[in-house]
C-alpha cells in the first residue's frame, strides 16, 4: 500500500501535466502502430499443448510488457495463429498462460513480418 499511493500520485501528476504518452507506454506498452510509422506484422503461432490466453507486446525500449493485446474473449488454441499489425521496430513479446509462457525480442521490418512460434 505504501508504494501504491506514490505510484498513483505520480501517474496522476504525469497525466495532468500532459505526459500521458509516458503513462500509456508504461501501463499498456504503447500503441501497436504509431501514426505515420511504416508497419509490419507479428504472427503468433501456437505449437504448444496449451491455449494461449494472453499476448503482451511492447516496444523493446518500454519499461514493461504492458497489457494483453488479444481482443476480449480471444485465445489462441494449439495449432492456431493470430496476427498483430505493428510499427516496424523492435518488439518484446510475451505469450502464454499462467505458468506456461514464452518471451522473445523480435525485429519487425517495414512491409515484412516475423513469426513467433510458442512451443512447450
Amino acid at each position: 500500500m505504501r508504494l501504491a499511493l506514490p505510484a498513483l500520485l505520480l501517474g496522476a501528476t504525469l497525466a495532468l501535466s500532459g505526459c500521458t504518452s509516458v503513462v500509456d507506454n508504461f501501463v499498456t506498452g504503447g500503441p501497436l502502430v504509431r501514426p505515420g510509422d511504416p508497419t509490419g506484422v507479428i504472427q503468433v503461432v501456437n505449437r504448444s499443448g496449451h491455449t494461449l490466453t494472453s499476448v503482451l507486446l511492447s516496444r523493446c525500449s518500454a519499461p514493461s510488457y504492458g497489457l494483453n493485446r488479444l481482443p476480449s474473449g480471444v485465445s489462441i488454441r494449439p495449432g492456431q495463429t493470430y496476427t498483430f499489425r505493428v510499427s516496424a521496430e523492435c518488439w518484446s513479446v510475451l505469450a502464454g498462460l499462467a505458468g506456461h509462457d514464452a518471451r522473445q525480442n523480435m525485429h519487425v521490418r517495414a512491409g515484412g513480418g516475423v513469426v513467433y512460434t510458442v512451443t512447450g
